[in-house]
């Protein structure tokens, strides 16, 4: 099973120590073969609207969302259990913040 797990902005900052340990958490799931890939968002970008079939582009980044994604990690466990105890360790590690676990469906299921 994929899940998709994503951070929100707005926690503290990081640190040379967070950083450090975010990399031996890193390195450990993906010795493990958990982590299929994980990385930073950048806060440009583009939002799509569909209304009526009027598609509407938004320049970023969004001053006004109260929440943008900002890193996520694609995992690959055998439950959503062992999903949900992943994401409780990354923020154990990381601290203060908040984010989303999601299963992701495809051609995997």
């Amino acid at each position: 099973m994929r899940f998709l797990m994503t951070t929100n902005g707005g926690g503290p900052a990081p640190t040379p120590e967070l950083f450090a340990e975010m990399g031996r958490f890193v390195e450990e799931l993906t010795k493990a073969g958990v982590l299929l890939a994980g990385g930073g968002l950048d806060p440009k970008g583009t939002h799509f609207s569909a209304r009526s079939g009027q598609v509407t582009l938004t320049d970023g980044p969004y001053t006004e969302a109260k929440e943008s994604i900002v890193s996520f990690a694609l995992i690959e466990v055998r439950t959503e259990d062992e999903a949900i105890e992943l994401a409780k360790h990354f923020w154990r590690v990381v601290g203060d913040g908040e984010g989303d676990v999601r299963r992701v469906y495809g051609a995997e299921d």
